[in-house]
């Protein structure tokens, strides 16, 4: 990349780094401040599915938005809604106005996410774009490492603590781009998008005929997947091996050093040596194996290895299928990048509210679930390549 091209790739990864580095602060000390206003699993849950649904109802709307009105303002107001959002948080006891505040941060994340991964179309070329969406979603996983660790230590200072310093951390991020992140696309550009008012169920249904839907499909299938995995694998290896919390701390934290290490420096080498095509079919069917042989783990240290390899497999097919989308998209970055986070807060809402229904059925049922979906992907996306070769071919060659 140009020195101007990795100057703003630096700035949308700090900004991604900090939006959700700034939330996983709060996630250690989470079940005990909770606890200590008298709630307990049921608003812990509530609280991902809250924020994913207003997610959801937002990113297609948040995404024209970004191809309308320009990406620079939709990151400056995704990044003031999740400010907003912690400071909500930490300013009230009130269980209701918690949830109130994940709304606004889930309205604050359809608004920045789609724009940061439009923002990357704009300053990378096709043969850029695998190692631009990489270099953002390794920003997203190193997020995901290290706020939690900064929580746990923060929390040593009292059980709020960590939710102001959140708050700070965003309101910095806020103020930083508004200094120093500049418009992507030129200025009649932005302007020439026409606004379109139509409802997000309707954008849903036009996203059906969309050269890009299988790969939408395939995002919600994987948050699916990957979302009930995670939310039941702290109460899956206490239950199963008697894991400490220390241990399940380690799990989580090896599995975002693994993600962010791949997302850096595996991601763009193995397209660029295989396609996308082929690194899709391959990665789905190792997450559908991780699965498959999750079910027969019979130690911690066994599933610990398995895991490790499904997160691998998951941190290489996320910004594949990114990549993939917006090479299918052509001039609509802002809506496929928008449906793209819309299908992935379905499978955020779905997942973790399906897994803890079949985990108080069977602990393992939430596995075979996982299981299931995959397989049926796996099908689904060998058979759509196969349609779409000569597109796909074209796609993969710029």
């Amino acid at each position: 990349m140009a020195p101007e091209q990795r100057k703003k790739m630096i700035i949308l990864m700090i900004n991604m780094f900090i939006a959700v580095g700034s939330f996983g602060i709060i996630i250690p000390i989470l079940p005990a401040y909770l606890a200590s206003i008298g709630e307990g699993g049921l608003a812990a849950g509530l609280m991902i599915a809250i924020f994913a649904g207003a997610q959801f109802v937002m990113s297609p709307l948040a995404g024209k938005w970004a191809d309308q009105y320009g990406r620079r303002i939709m990151i400056i107001l995704g990044l003031a809604g999740l400010t907003l959002s912690m400071f909500v948080f930490y300013g009230f006891d009130s269980v209701w106005m918690l949830y109130f505040s994940r709304v606004i941060g889930g309205i604050g994340a359809a608004l920045l996410i789609p724009a940061l991964f439009a923002y990357v179309a704009d300053i990378t070329t096709m043969d850029q774009r695998a190692k631009g969406n990489s270099y953002i979603s390794a920003a997203m996983s190193l997020g995901i490492v290290i706020g939690p660790g900064i929580g746990g230590f923060l929390a040593d200072f009292g059980l709020k603590t960590p939710l102001l310093v959140s708050a700070l951390i965003s309101l910095v991020a806020t103020v930083f781009s508004i200094l120093v992140l500049e418009e992507s696309r030129e200025k009649e550009t932005v302007m020439a998008q026409e606004e379109n008012p139509e409802p997000m169920i309707k954008k849903l249904a036009l996203s059906v005929n969309k050269p890009y839907f299988i790969p939408l499909i395939i995002t919600l299938v994987m948050s699916f997947g990957l979302m009930a995995y995670e939310s039941v694998l702290g109460l899956f290896i206490d239950n199963q091996f008697g894991a400490t919390p220390q241990e399940i701390a380690v799990m989580i934290t090896a599995t975002g050093i693994i993600s962010v290490i791949v997302q850096l420096f595996v991601v763009d080498r193995i397209v660029r040596a295989i396609g996308e095509g082929n690194v899709l079919n391959i990665f789905l069917c190792v997450a559908a194996i991780g699965f498959l042989v999750s079910l027969f783990a019979s130690s911690y240290g066994v599933f610990f290895g398995i895991t490790l390899i499904i997160f691998l497999a998951t941190s290489i097919l996320r910004p594949v299928i990114n990549t993939l989308i917006s090479k299918l998209a052509g001039n609509e970055q802002g809506f496929a990048m928008g449906m793209n986070n819309a299908y992935m807060s379905i499978g955020n809402v779905l997942g973790p509210t399906l897994a803890g229904l079949l985990y108080d059925v069977n602990i393992i049922y939430p596995f075979v679930l996982g299981l299931l979906v995959l397989s049926v992907t796996i099908l689904v996306s060998f058979t759509w390549q196969s349609k779409q070769k000569k597109r796909l071919a074209q796609v993969e060659a710029n």
